[in-house]
């Protein structure tokens, strides 16, 4: 039996039904809102993620999700309150929002700045939820009244990731990215402005078709100038059925590679410079680990999974909160002492 990607909910039955001898299955093709809404339990001690919306309407060259997951179809914002509620009676104190494109949120519901409408809903409806985290922000759609809510909203942390892919304009022109630079040099500033404190995330991919030396020395200057704290890098992988896989001028296997590791070198420069101006600030770090006399957490400015750790001496409880004083400064993590009273 084939199923599409959007039927993930029929399979049970699908199985069910061939188990009891079925050889001809009707496919129905699914209607309305299927963002579904299914019983959530944390993954990862006491933070876990909420999916707000599936499919995407951008036109990226290199991407195949519109044509895996079709367009864009955010959750009804009570659905998702829903979930953050039972999470938070199973103990999480940490939400991670994540979609192809969450600052889109709301937009096929007929809402505006839904994004923002949803934080605030969150923070009335959820209030044992301690930190709201935002993930993959598309820049176009960060808008002054998200950068409001993100500033104004207690448990929003000041964090956000913004996957840009590149900085050449001629790369992203290629790529078909639905901004030019002079906008992400303008949102980076407005966000600096309203939370000095913001801690920034991006992606950049090395290697593209077409991709010169020239347009990845620019790369490398745009990163230098915006000076994320955290940036993950990667090598271009062509997917079938996309407009970047019929690019001409493909860059070597080995070119890309090479370009990786001074991309992630540059970055490893700015990390631990980030890093080290963080040396002396007090923080909340919630607790996610604890062995042989020393306890590993996270303060609002690194994700789950993704980012660097902050490192306590002593062995703490697992989902508690700890004002610390950041005392010492890695590439990636961060080493603190607790504060005391």
């Amino acid at each position: 039996a084939l199923i599409g990607a959007r039927n993930w909910n029929e399979i049970i039955s699908l199985c069910e039904r061939l188990e009891a001898g079925a050889t001809h299955l009707d496919w129905v093709r699914p209607e309305g809102n299927l963002v579904a809404s299914v019983p959530r339990r944390a993954l990862l001690g006491r933070t876990a993620y909420i999916k707000i919306a599936d499919g995407c309407d951008a036109a990226c060259a290199f991407c195949a999700i519109p044509l895996i997951k079709g367009p864009y179809r955010s959750k009804p914002l009570t659905e998702v309150l829903r979930e953050a509620q039972e999470l938070a009676r199973q103990g999480v104190r940490e939400i991670v929002l994540i979609a192809q494109d969450t600052t889109a949120y709301g937009r096929d519901l007929g809402l505006r700045d839904g994004l923002p409408t949803l934080l605030r809903a969150m923070a009335e409806a959820v209030p044992e939820i301690a930190w709201l985290r935002i993930l993959y922000a598309y820049p176009q759609h960060v808008t002054p009244a998200l950068i409001e809510a993100m500033a104004t909203l207690p448990p929003v942390c000041h964090y956000l990731d913004l996957p840009l892919q590149h900085g050449h304009p001629e790369t992203l022109r290629r790529m078909r990215r639905p901004y030019d630079l002079q906008q992400v040099y303008d949102l980076i500033g407005a966000l600096r402005a309203a939370m000095p404190d913001i801690a920034l995330r991006s992606t950049f991919i090395v290697g593209y078709p077409g991709e010169t030396e020239q347009e990845f020395e620019g790369l490398l200057e745009f990163m230098r100038t915006i000076a994320f704290d955290r940036v993950g890098v990667f090598c271009y992988s062509a997917e079938k059925g996309t407009p970047a896989a019929e690019l001409p001028n493909p860059v070597s296997a080995e070119e890309m590679a090479e370009r990786y590791d001074r991309a992630m070198r540059l970055q490893e420069e700015i990390s631990l410079a980030r890093n080290r101006a963080q040396i002396g600030r007090e923080v909340d770090v919630l607790i996610e680990g604890a062995a042989d006399g020393l306890s590993v957490g996270r303060s609002y400015r690194e994700a789950p999974e993704i980012d660097g750790f902050v490192l306590l001496p002593g062995e703490h409880a697992v989902g508690e909160f700890l004002r610390a004083r950041i005392v010492r400064a890695e590439t990636h993590d961060l080493v603190a002492r607790v504060c005391p009273g």
